[in-house]
């Protein structure tokens, strides 16, 4: 399938005691305390030099070894607000609180091949170890690039890895270009004038201009975009009325928006004020639209997606490695990193067959059968881009 990683026993155990340990205690945005203390140790005890604060638990070690390039390595440290089912017994201990994404091993892949590198040194340059919060719903990679990420700790590129569970273990996959979708989320305050609901006839139904407004809004990705691109717009949440029989004067929509290319984030944007100001105007309402940029897409750039796919192949073969996935609507924060550096994301297949859950499952736990070959992508990745001679 591929050949096994050059990685010792010792830090093959220690990845899993890690990953295990970080899944029992799951901690969310900025509040990752104690995981970045359990990075911060180990990363000691391999004596290098630590670095903490940025984006309040981030953490950054860096490796060097003479002269020669530099590079970013990162990983995300947190969890998820949602309940764990699963029995396992290093299942969460924080009611509410779980490592569903497998950010707990992206973590300790990182720190596999800190240990590793830091052992025997394959490579002449530097390499920076980036342990970043926050990925979930609120920037941490963002917040770590405005507080001097790279100014810090400068880096000719920057690379990420996320474990795909619907991909085979042993298999990689990673396309030039966009690979994930910008992220927006929206609120439309939907005014009307509030009646008895036996006399509807006397004010303006605001549920009703909101429900035209939900039907009104999926056109944009049916009628105004192009079957050759790609939008996604959902209305998530609907808030109004407190009684039985009274019209309420304001319903509240809150949603997302994903596209895979700024130019149809725009029109996106644009298709949804003109909505709002139309079909509010049709019924004597108002609709106010808050649209709230977030995550941009993840764009890999070409050198370094070649670079990452080079590394992935000489563990498993170019045949294991796909390179023409199609771009997910899912996003991730990487690309904020990616937006000040050139770099790669990749996915390391961790699927061991069609029933296993996927991420943001409430039984979803890291496949440690993949740790060796995520630390060994990291390993390989550096000797590649810093050649020892």
């Amino acid at each position: 399938m591929y050949r096994d990683p050059e990685i010792a026993d010792d830090i093959r155990q220690s990845m899993v005691a890690w990953r295990r340990d970080i899944h029992a205690n799951p901690e969310t945005a900025f509040e990752e305390h104690r995981t970045a203390n359990v990075v911060a140790q180990a990363l000691t005890l391999m004596g290098l030099p630590v670095h903490r604060g940025l984006a309040v638990t981030g953490v950054v070690a860096t490796l060097r070894n003479g002269e020669g390039p530099s590079i970013a390595l990162r990983a995300d440290l947190d969890a998820l607000n949602m309940q764990e089912l699963g029995r396992q017994p290093h299942a969460s201990r924080c009611n509410g609180k779980m490592h569903a994404c497998g950010h707990d091993g992206h973590t300790a892949m990182l720190l596999g091949a800190a240990a590793h590198l830091a052992r025997h040194k394959p490579f002449r340059g530097t390499v920076h170890f980036v342990f970043q919060p926050g990925e979930e719903n609120e920037g941490g990679g963002r917040v770590m690039v405005e507080e001097g990420l790279f100014d810090q700790f400068p880096a000719d590129a920057v690379y990420g890895m996320h474990n795909f569970p619907q991909l085979p273990r042993g298999h990689f996959a990673i396309r030039t270009g966009t690979m994930t979708a910008f992220l927006d989320t929206f609120e439309i305050v939907v005014t009307g004038k509030g009646s008895h609901g036996a006399m509807p006839e006397t004010g303006i139904d605001s549920v009703v201009v909101a429900a035209q407004l939900i039907n009104a809004l999926q056109t944009i990705v049916s009628r105004r975009t192009a079957a050759t691109q790609s939008a996604v717009v959902s209305v998530t949440q609907i808030h109004g009325g407190d009684t039985w029989n009274v019209i309420p004067e304001e319903v509240v929509l809150r949603g997302t928006v994903r596209t895979l290319d700024a130019a149809v984030q725009d029109r996106t944007e644009a298709a949804m004020r003109q909505i709002c100001e139309g079909v509010a105007r049709t019924h004597g309402a108002t609709a106010s639209l808050k649209y709230m940029r977030g995550y941009p897409g993840v764009v890999n750039t070409p050198a370094e997606t070649q670079a990452a796919i080079a590394a992935a192949a000489s563990l498993v073969g170019e045949g294991q490695v796909h390179t023409d996935i199609a771009p997910a609507m899912g996003s991730e924060d990487f690309a904020f990193m990616l937006q000040k550096r050139p770099g790669a994301y990749i996915g390391i297949g961790a699927g061991e067959g069609a029933d296993d859950p996927p991420v943001h499952n409430p039984y979803y736990d890291f496949n440690d059968k993949v740790l060796p070959l995520g630390a060994a992508y990291w390993v390989a990745l550096v000797q590649q881009q810093l050649p020892a001679a």
